[in-house]
């Protein structure tokens, strides 16, 4: 029963391994010419579905998906390049849409702010650590120093 059980689990674990992304591009929405489709199923693939949200739109099932894969295909066939038909989705839905969002100026602080916080934290910690160094090292005046001594009793 054992031998069973492993056999079931190794077939399991193979497939689990061996399963790609599944694709929900209907057959009724791929385009006839394989190149058009290979340039359509690159630029799905750096889209957001507004709904999963997680998903680019070749892996989403949601009807706005799908109908962002019929938009890009018509692009396409309309003979935009791939660079107009991303442009057009983004004027249409936003940066969001893109699975990996552009840089440029209106982002960059987004973008430079995690790269600034450790650039003020590490030179605050540099300070710091300067100025307690130079407050320990500091000596006594002899003014302070036989105060001290006659506080202590020496």
């Amino acid at each position: 029963m054992s031998a069973r059980l492993s056999l079931t689990s190794i077939v399991l674990l193979l497939a689990l391994f061996f399963a790609g992304t599944a694709l929900a591009v209907k057959p009724d929405e791929m385009l006839a010419d394989p190149a058009l489709e290979a340039r359509a199923r690159a630029l799905s693939e750096g889209l957001r579905c507004m709904v999963c949200q997680n998903q680019s739109i070749d892996e989403s099932d949601a009807d706005l998906a799908r109908d962002l894969r019929v938009l890009v295909r018509q692009r396409l066939v309309a003979g935009d390049t791939d660079q107009q038909v991303m442009d057009y989705v983004v004027s249409r839905y936003g940066e969001f849409v893109l699975l990996k969002p552009r840089f440029d100026l209106r982002n960059a602080l987004l973008w430079g702010t995690p790269v600034l916080l450790l650039l003020v934290g590490g030179i605050f910690i540099v300070f710091t650590a300067r100025s307690r160094r130079t407050l320990a090292t500091k000596s006594l005046s002899p003014e302070e120093q036989a105060s001290l001594d006659k506080i202590l009793g020496n």
